[in-house]
């Protein structure tokens, strides 16, 4: 905002009575007068104008009686009362530009022509008339400076409101087509996925009806395969149920949800799963995890499975992890640790994202911070899903794990 500008906001009156004062003083000290210099009632009532225009900035109200009194009473004492015209006239501006209601505008403007032309009772016509001109100058010109500069304040602040409304409008078609995409790619997905994996499910299906006489081990293989597969089914129905009516869930908090009741069940599976790949799991679930709501109860599912799925693939299978979900004052305090630094095993849990940008993305959508790193005996990941209430600011990029040199960058399923 430039000077002139600051000079008239709503905040800065003070400046303004200051200014106002200093020029007083100059034209009192430093102006040539034609008739002689300024008498001891002149500076009296100059000086009371200065000190009333200074203490009662704040309420232009008062203001403006004081300098109207001040006026009146220079109108009849002296002969030169330019100061108290022109600290009436300045306490009009005031008014005109901070005034709540129309009504004080014109009360106020009303008090200071009768005032001003109490200069002019008695006078011949024609000096009289001269007054009345002269009006135009002591309360038209402050007057409508004042209603310029509402004005100009009311087209900033509406064009403020359109610029805030048009930003609001714009991420909010920004989520929506960012929705509708993630929409049409979740289906898509769910056509391919579903058909391959339909297919794999009908022939392990097929193969465990038909091989009769096969070890027992491999039977076993056989039945984890078709029920994580008929699991993946499940998953990938709800998924395309959610999508297709979404009421319920909230923006893009997530695009799957899970039955409150069922989540120490699911996360057990995961769990299950991972000792499966031969990592020693050991779990430290909080019953009250059973009455989330369901979009956090699918956050914590599935960062659990992630992390798992992590510890699987870069831990090596005598690793020992450690998971817990804990709820204080309705936060989900999560955490995985553990304390393998070896190779990946053979075998690897099935997944349910995309690594821990995935595992980011989802918490932060939820208002928490992933926390993920190295610490003394391994790897740490944890972050705490605020209250549904809260909604706390995302926090920083973690650090992604290192890996040795030549290796791969690790990466969750």
């Amino acid at each position: 905002m430039s000077w002139p500008g600051r000079l008239f906001d709503m905040r800065e009156t003070l400046v303004r009575m200051v200014l106002l004062d200093l020029a007083g003083l100059g034209y009192l000290l430093v102006v040539p007068h034609s008739t002689s210099t300024p008498t001891a009632t002149q500076w009296i009532l100059a000086v009371l104008a200065f000190t009333v225009g200074l203490a009662v900035h704040r309420w232009p109200v008062v203001n403006l009686l004081a300098q109207a009194a001040l006026l009146a009473v220079a109108i009849r004492l002296v002969d030169d009362f330019t100061i108290n015209q022109v600290g009436a006239s300045w306490a009009l501006l005031e008014i005109t530009m901070r005034a709540r209601r129309p009504r004080t505008i014109w009360l106020a403007t009303a008090l200071l022509v009768v005032v001003d032309l109490t200069d002019s009772i008695g006078d011949p016509p024609r000096r009289f008339a001269s007054g009345v001109v002269g009006l135009a100058l002591e309360v038209g010109v402050p007057v409508l400076l004042g209603l310029v500069i509402r004005a100009n304040r009311e087209l900033g602040r509406q064009a403020v409101e359109r610029a805030v409304a048009e930003q609001r409008q714009h991420a909010s078609e920004s989520r929506a087509a960012r929705a509708d995409e993630r929409s049409a790619i979740a289906r898509e997905l769910h056509d391919v996925v579903a058909h391959h994996v339909a297919s794999m499910v009908l022939r392990v299906g097929v193969a465990r009806h038909v091989l009769t006489d096969l070890d027992p081990r491999v039977g076993e293989v056989f039945d984890d395969v078709h029920g994580t597969g008929t699991a993946a089914l499940a998953e990938l129905r709800r998924l395309v149920a959610v999508l297709r009516n979404p009421d319920g869930v909230r923006g893009d908090a997530a695009l799957t949800a899970i039955e409150p009741s069922a989540l120490p069940a699911a996360i057990g599976a995961s769990i299950d799963r991972a000792r499966q790949a031969g990592v020693t799991v050991e779990a430290d679930l909080d019953p009250a995890i059973g009455s989330l709501d369901a979009v956090r109860g699918m956050a914590v599912l599935r960062l659990s499975q992630e992390a798992l799925t992590n510890v699987a693939k870069h831990a090596g299978t005598s690793t020992l992890a450690r998971l817990v979900v804990a709820v204080r004052d309705g936060s989900v305090h999560w955490e995985v640790t553990d304390n393998g630094r070896g190779g990946a095993p053979a075998e690897v849990p099935a997944g349910g994202g995309h690594g821990i940008t995935g595992m980011r993305e989802r918490v932060e959508v939820l208002g928490g911070r992933l926390e993920a790193g190295p610490t003394d005996t391994g790897w740490r990941v944890r972050t705490v899903l605020p209250a549904v209430a809260a909604h706390a600011p995302a926090g920083s990029v973690p650090r992604e794990r290192e890996t040795p040199a030549g290796s791969p960058a690790p990466e969750l399923a």
